[in-house]
């Protein structure tokens, strides 16, 4: 028996178990379809880093028992998004994992997004957008830590194992966006500030901009409100129960 979810808003929500279905793309009439690839075109312009590349959005999210949610996804590429700016038009919402990477002395990492991404200057933690399986692969919990593995690397260059990552909390926001949050094992600071630098010296000498250009350990939400410049609307919910757990 499923149970309808509240409404959208900050929801933060404990999930022992997560059941993936996949679900075809709604039909979408024409005259939004030309709107949106418009409205794309001039986000394009505005920043030539957007790619429109292959993601995965959130078809929908309820309760299926208690601690197990049922969430079905859809194939969508990056251009979906823009018709948040089509009046009338409705986007799904997007779908991402991020980690909860903590230091042993009980402090959260937050990092901000490089002036060179789709939200400059932005505090969150590391993660990005799901993607699609491969051909013959499926979209598994397995998958998704994994998914957040890889992103710890690319990031942070912390090498954590798919299977260290423990899926902690499902959290809903801005647009209905959907974010699977992974617990990572704890590290020193040290270690956290040694493989940051490294990651992002080594992105600079293959000529890229790296997607962070700093990071920040904070141990309660009156910390983190002290980090200057716009944060992801999740975090402080995060930062919160993380707190609260210790």
């Amino acid at each position: 028996m499923t149970e309808t979810l509240p409404p959208v808003g900050i929801d933060l929500f404990d999930v022992e178990q997560l059941l993936l279905t996949e679900a075809a793309e709604p039909p979408l009439p024409s005259h939004d379809a030309e709107a949106r690839d418009r409205a794309w075109e001039r986000a394009v312009r505005a920043n030539p880093a957007l790619f429109d590349g292959p993601v995965v959005a959130c078809g929908g999210l309820e309760r299926s028992g208690p601690h197990i949610l049922r969430l079905s996804w859809v194939r969508v590429t990056y251009r979906h998004y823009a018709l948040r700016r089509v009046p009338g038009a409705t986007a799904l919402p997007s779908l991402f994992v991020n980690v909860v990477q903590p230091t042993v002395d009980g402090r959260v990492l937050a990092a901000r997004m490089s002036p060179a991404t789709a939200a400059p200057g932005r505090w969150q933690l590391p993660g990005g957008s799901v993607e699609p399986p491969e051909d013959g692969a499926v979209l598994d919990e397995p998958a998704l830590a994994g998914q957040a593995a890889r992103e710890l690397a690319e990031e942070l260059g912390i090498g954590a194992a798919a299977e260290e990552l423990r899926l902690w909390a499902v959290t809903r926001g801005e647009n209905g966006s959907v974010g699977l949050t992974y617990l990572a094992p704890a590290l020193p600071e040290a270690t956290l500030r040694a493989d940051f630098t490294a990651v992002s010296a080594a992105e600079r000498v293959q000529g890229r901009v790296p997607e962070l250009d700093d990071i920040a350990l904070v141990r309660s939400p009156d910390e983190l409100a002290a980090l200057t410049g716009p944060h992801a609307d999740y975090l402080e919910p995060i930062v919160r129960r993380f707190a609260g757990c210790r």
